[in-house]
């Protein structure tokens, strides 16, 4: 009797074993527009890529989802993320999209409330969740560009998410901005994307524990 009750909690253990690591590992969703797809990049070489790198390299049990499309707005990402949700089961999701509602002219209104919507769907889902934050140039306007801005914080705030305050810091308000841009002035070139990288993993970073 004694052996059995060994045998079966050494079986019981090995079944624990596997659960377990299971359990640990993270999957990071990341649902956001060109500036996360790779847009004019080679295949590889834009954050989210290098994100998948960096947990490798300091081995961290995580599997990222790159789930950004080119163009996309908040609308779109609230109109897919019920299916992603279900699909990959993420621990993590990354919001990265309202710059297109902003090269749209959309109300700011709707773009916070779409925002908001995905948080919440988000957590229901059991994820947690990071909202990277975007700026638009001064031409669109001084009080419009500051409302932009802070309905990310509102957003994060308001759904108890952690805040990135803008996805492009370094990139697009520093001495090199010229040259961390590609020809079209909107997407960063390749090598600011290692840049991206570091703001997101400053806030990332410390959800993963």
């Amino acid at each position: 009797m004694e052996h059995c009750s060994a045998w079966l909690l050494a079986g019981a253990a090995g079944l624990a074993m596997p659960l377990r690591a299971a359990a640990a590992e993270r999957v990071i969703l990341v649902v956001g527009d060109s500036l996360s797809a790779e847009y004019g990049l080679r295949r590889g070489s834009g954050w989210v890529a290098l994100l998948e790198q960096r947990l490798a390299a300091q081995k961290i049990a995580a599997r990222v989802v790159n789930a950004s499309i080119s163009g996309d707005t908040t609308a779109g990402g609230r109109a897919r993320l019920a299916a992603l949700l279900q699909q990959h089961r993420p621990t993590h999701v990354i919001l990265e999209l309202g710059g297109n509602d902003a090269l749209r002219g959309l109300p700011l209104a709707t773009t916070e409330a779409n925002l908001r919507a995905m948080a919440q769907a988000a957590k229901a889902a059991g994820a947690r969740v990071l909202v990277a934050g975007m700026q638009v140039p001064p031409n669109y306007g001084r009080k419009y560009a500051d409302d932009f801005a802070a309905l990310f914080a509102t957003v994060a705030r308001a759904e108890g998410a952690a805040l990135l305050p803008f996805l492009l810091k370094g990139v697009a308000d520093g001495p090199a901005a010229d040259r961390l841009f590609q020809a079209d002035r909107i997407h960063p070139a390749e090598q600011a994307h290692p840049i991206i990288l570091d703001n997101v993993w400053a806030v990332l970073k410390p959800m993963l524990g």
